[in-house]
């Protein structure tokens, strides 16, 4: 059974999915508490709203603190990673290793993930996470420390008000 819950951070109404053996989603927000929901339950038509778990509950806490002080630490929250490719496992393995405040290069992620060249594979990865935030597809930026692209609702000006949260501005 998969549990859903929307919770209000300062970027606006995000969403959270989990399961028996951790997170297995995280919606960043839409423009409504009701958009970010009906998102999830796209995600995951069989879940149901319910009270998270205490371990969730302190990923919700967590994120909230990222997303308002920039300087929350995610790289313990459990996520259930079945059914992600290995490919894309390894990427976001090393993505969650880059710390608030600081980036990589799609370039630099496809080298650390045993994939030099791969840089646009990564971005497709990235493009397709599906733990938004707790792996920090945000701090992945181009070569150059341009922006590139975020596929997130708000596209890349989400991704630089994510970043200027934690104190990084980008080309």
């Amino acid at each position: 059974m998969i549990g859903i819950s929307v919770f209000g951070t300062a970027i606006g109404p995000c969403g959270i999915a989990w399961g028996d053996r951790g997170i297995v989603g995280v919606q960043l927000p839409e423009a409504r508490a009701a958009d970010t929901r009906d998102r999830l339950l796209d995600r995951f038509p069989d879940a149901s709203d319910d009270s998270p778990p205490p371990d969730v509950q302190r990923a919700i806490e967590r994120i909230g603190a990222l997303l308002d002080r920039g300087d929350a630490d995610l790289s313990e929250v459990a996520l259930d990673m079945d059914g992600v490719s290995p490919f894309h496992r390894r990427v976001y393995e090393v993505t969650r290793t880059i710390p608030p405040g600081e980036t990589l290069s799609y370039g630099d992620v496809a080298a650390e993930a045993g994939s030099p060249g791969a840089a646009r594979a990564v971005g497709q990865a990235l493009g397709r996470n599906p733990f938004a935030i707790v792996v920090p597809c945000h701090r992945v930026v181009a070569a150059g420390g341009r922006v590139g692209g975020f596929s997130a609702t708000g596209g890349v000006s989400i991704k630089r008000r994510m970043l200027a949260i934690e104190g990084v501005q980008v080309g």
